[in-house]
């Protein structure tokens, strides 16, 4: 019994206590933040491979960026990115980072529908599909649920069967192989229903976007819930954001 004490003492808590004020580690790449400066305007167009950047104003859509960091590298007096994990929204377009805008990105509460807060507010199953994706996600996805940050506690929870879900989060950028599945997973889903998009290569294909293995027929069909950007996602970006779209 002593021993166990010693480490418990040792370790110290092993749980994050409060995961909307929760620092990362340097290394990590949040919300970039753009400067405005006169050099940003000749960023040359090809600096992104994702075509995650654009001019006029300067954007970075966080849709597309991989978070590599590449272009903070290359101007770092126009583009740095921030430790900020809270980019979850709503709304595809704002997502969409402008030069000069340095408040977090939110969820739209106005566009959030009514029953998805009077009946998942206190209690949420997800299913989670993984689209044709390289499990960089699916990893961190099941990161949210260790000891650390016990998403749990908030009542949120991956099942294992679409019939025990209220909602579907979808990463990878969807495959020809992996569409008709993902319709079958969606439809066995008891309505009310959500979708979430959890990774760039869910929400906009990320460096796949355009091949012709792809079928994003889903995306354009449905109505997608949740955006949650992020290459992979981050767990504290993807609780804060479902803790956000339930109203918590």
């Amino acid at each position: 019994m002593l021993d166990n004490l010693r480490i418990m003492w040792h370790q110290g808590k092993q749980f994050i206590p409060d995961v909307t004020t929760a620092r990362v580690p340097g290394i990590f790449r949040g919300r970039p933040v753009i400067s405005g400066a006169p050099a940003g305007r000749l960023l040359p167009a090809d600096l992104c491979p994702t075509k995650a950047i654009s001019a006029n104003p300067l954007c970075i859509d966080l849709g597309r960026c991989t978070f590599c960091g590449e272009c903070a590298v290359k101007f770092p007096d126009v583009i740095t990115f921030t430790q900020d994990y809270k980019l979850s929204s709503n709304e595809r377009e704002r997502l969409i980072i402008k030069e000069g805008e340095e408040g977090p990105v939110l969820v739209n509460p106005d566009k959030v529908r009514k029953e998805i807060r009077r009946i998942f507010g206190s209690s949420l199953k997800l299913r989670q599909v993984s689209a044709g994706g390289d499990n960089s996600c699916e990893l961190e996805l099941n990161a949210t649920n260790n000891v650390q940050f016990d998403m749990s506690r908030f009542g949120i929870d991956f099942v294992a069967s679409p019939r025990h879900a209220d909602g579907i989060v979808i990463t990878g950028p969807i495959t020809k192989n992996m569409a008709p599945s993902l319709e079958i997973c969606y439809n066995a889903i008891p309505n009310p229903k959500i979708i979430i998009l959890a990774g760039t290569d869910a929400i906009s294909g990320g460096i796949f976007e355009g091949s012709p293995e792809l079928d994003r027929t889903f995306i354009s069909t449905h109505h997608i819930d949740l955006y949650v950007p992020g290459n992979p996602v981050h767990p504290l970006t993807f609780i804060n954001g479902v803790l956000s779209l339930l109203g918590r």
